[in-house]
C-alpha cells in the first residue's frame, strides 16, 4: 500500500453529540482535519460531493483552502457529480485550485448517486439529450471538461482582438492535472470503461452489482478489469487506484460506544438505485486485529491508495486520534509508511 488518506462527507447536523452542527463547521474542519492528517503522515484528504444534502457540495474553495494550509498531501474529491457540473467552469476553477495547491490535486469524477433531489442536475441546467441518459451526460460533461484541462482549444478566437485565427484553450492551465482525473466506478463494466478512457480508478464501499463472491472479491476482479482495459487502450504509464473502507480501531471505551458493535459485521446485500448492490464490512476491534483482517482484503492489497470513511461528525480531536491510531497500528501491516518517513529513508538512500 503506498497511500494512504482520508474521505470526509462532510455531514453537518445539530443533532444531540454532533461536533459537526453548520455548514461552516464542516467546511472549516475539513480545512483543520487536512492540516492534522498531513502531520500524522497521511498521504491524501478527500472529500464527497453532494448536492441539496447537509454535505459537503462546492469542492473548490474548500480544496483552495486545503491547499493553502498545508504543503504536501495530495487533495481530492471522491466523488464529484458531472452531470451537475458545466465542463469549461469547472476546468478554470480546478486548474486554479491546483495551482494555489502546488499541484496536488487528485480529482475524482463520476456519474454520482443516488441523491435527494429529483432530476437536480435540470435545476443547475443540466438537461440530458433527448435519448441520452444521465450517464451518457455525466460522460459528455467528463469528456469535454478532461479535454479542456489537458489545454484543447475550445471557443474560436475573436481576430479582430488576437490578430489571428484559430482555437483558445480556457485559462488558467495546470500542468499535469489532466493525468490525475479518477472516475469513480460502481461497476465492473464501468471500471472497464474507465480504463479505455485512460482515467485512474477510484472504487467505493458499495458495488452496484452483486455475483455472490464476497465485496473484496468483486471489487478485485473490477480492478483487474480496469487495469487490462487500460493495457489494452494502449496508454502508457501505470494508473492509479483507489479503494474506500470503512476502519475503527478500538481502543477507547468512547469507540466502543460508538463502533463496538460492528466487530465481525460482513457484506451486505441490498437495492440501490433501481438494482442489486454489495457493500462491503466494516473493519471494526482490536487494531491488531483490524491490520490482519484488512491484510487479507484482496481489493485492498490490489489498490495502490486507500482511501479511509471517517465520522466526521464526531469532530476533528476525534478522527485525528482515529487516524493516528490506523497511521501507528494499522497502516504498517499493509506495508504503509508515513510520508515523513519515506521522504528521510529516500533521502538517506541518495546520501
Amino acid at each position: 500500500m503506498k497511500h494512504i488518506g482520508f474521505l470526509n462527507f462532510g455531514n453537518w447536523r445539530p443533532a444531540r453529540g454532533s461536533q459537526v452542527r453548520t455548514g461552516a463547521d464542516a467546511l472549516l474542519q475539513t480545512v483543520e482535519l487536512a492540516v492534522a492528517a498531513e502531520e500524522i503522515g497521511l498521504d491524501g484528504a478527500y472529500v464527497r460531493v453532494h448536492h441539496f444534502a447537509p454535505q459537503l457540495s462546492s469542492p473548490w474553495p474548500l480544496l483552495a483552502a486545503m491547499g493553502a494550509r498545508t504543503s504536501r498531501i495530495e487533495l481530492g474529491t471522491g466523488v464529484i457529480d458531472m452531470r451537475y457540473e458545466e465542463p469549461l467552469a469547472m476546468a478554470e476553477l480546478a486548474a486554479s485550485t491546483d495551482l494555489i495547491s502546488g499541484g496536488r490535486l487528485q480529482l475524482g469524477v463520476s456519474r454520482g448517486s443516488p441523491e435527494p433531489a429529483l432530476r437536480g442536475a435540470e435545476a443547475f441546467g443540466h438537461v440530458a439529450p433527448e435519448g441520452s441518459t444521465d450517464a451518457d451526460l455525466a460522460r459528455e460533461h467528463t469528456r469535454r471538461f478532461r479535454a479542456a484541462v489537458a489545454g484543447a482549444g475550445v471557443a474560436p478566437m475573436d481576430s479582430r482582438m488576437t490578430g489571428r485565427e484559430g482555437l483558445l484553450a480556457v485559462q488558467p492551465q495546470s500542468a499535469g492535472l489532466a493525468d490525475r482525473i479518477w472516475w469513480g466506478a460502481g461497476t465492473r463494466a464501468t471500471a472497464r470503461w474507465a480504463g479505455q478512457q485512460g482515467m485512474n480508478l477510484m472504487s467505493s464501499t458499495l458495488l452496484t452489482e452483486d455475483t455472490g463472491v464476497p465485496f473484496d472479491q468483486l471489487q478485485a476482479e473490477q480492478i483487474a478489469g480496469f487495469r487490462a482495459a487500460w493495457a489494452e487502450a494502449g496508454w502508457s504509464g501505470t494508473p492509479r487506484v483507489s479503494v474506500s473502507r470503512s476502519v475503527m480501531p478500538i481502543t477507547t471505551d468512547e469507540d466502543r460506544t460508538y463502533f463496538g458493535g460492528d466487530v465481525g459485521s460482513d457484506d451486505q446485500v441490498g437495492y440501490l438505485d433501481g438494482g442489486l448492490a454489495r457493500f462491503g464490512r466494516h473493519y471494526a476491534g482490536d487494531p491488531d486485529a483490524v491490520a490482519e483482517q484488512l491484510a487479507r482484503d484482496v481489493a485492498v492489497q490490489e489498490a495502490d491508495t486507500l482511501l479511509l470513511t471517517i465520522p466526521n461528525m464526531l469532530g476533528v480531536e476525534y478522527n485525528t486520534r482515529l487516524l493516528t491510531t490506523i497511521a501507528e497500528h494499522v497502516a504498517p501491516a499493509l506495508g504503509w509508511t508515513p510520508a515523513h518517513l519515506r521522504a528521510d529513508q529516500q533521502q538517506t538512500a541518495a546520501v
